[in-house]
């Protein structure tokens, strides 16, 4: 399982204080009903049938729905093609599964792998999805300046992923690696602690 890390913490003071607030934010109310895991079983039809455009109804559906509940306006939603990759020295690369650009509340999910350009697992796309929905939430519901991935933001978007997926949330466990980052323990998650 890939590493996930913490952002650094920023230095600027004021800034740090919205940092701090996120990563103490550890929970999302989520809905009490099945609204959202109805458009769950939408998203996996839409990606099975392999075409963006069904994908990006589908998301906007779940968009709309999630939206309505937060109480926040709709981010707009882009499904596109193979996902990007930038390659570093040193032969190693980063695949981007999604963004959120919070200057036009605009969620860009990819919907096919890098490399063989095949459909996406759904419980991959689906996460990035909640992921990105979590980026918009930080800004229009919760009023950060920005938003980072704090232990917080984590914890909120699997939340959110889990109610959406229908399967139990998990606690997830954090190692502290250097310069105030943290860490995902997966094996020590995967245990249930």
């Amino acid at each position: 399982m890939a590493a996930m890390l913490t952002d650094c913490p920023p230095r600027n003071a004021a800034l740090l204080a919205g940092f701090l607030e996120s990563d103490r934010l550890r929970t999302l109310e989520v809905p009490r009903d099945d609204r959202l895991l109805t458009l769950r079983n939408s998203i996996d039809s839409a990606l099975g049938a392999g075409t963006t455009a069904a994908v990006r109804q589908a998301c906007a559906e779940f968009l709309s729905l999630a939206s309505d509940f937060y109480r926040v306006s709709m981010p707009a939603v882009r499904v596109l093609a193979a996902r990007p990759v930038r390659v570093r020295e040193g032969g190693w690369a980063i695949e981007l599964f999604g963004d959120y650009a919070p200057e036009t509340a605009l969620i860009r999910v990819w919907m096919r792998t890098a490399v063989r350009k095949q459909v996406t697992s759904f419980g991959t796309f689906l996460s990035t999805l909640c992921h990105e929905f979590c980026h918009h939430l930080d800004y229009q519901r919760f009023g950060f300046r920005d938003s980072w991935h704090t232990r917080g933001f984590y914890d909120r978007a699997a939340a959110l992923y889990h109610h959406t997926r229908g399967t139990p949330t998990k606690p997830l466990f954090w190692v502290p690696v250097s310069g105030g980052r943290w860490r995902i323990d997966w094996p020590r998650t995967n245990r249930g602690g």
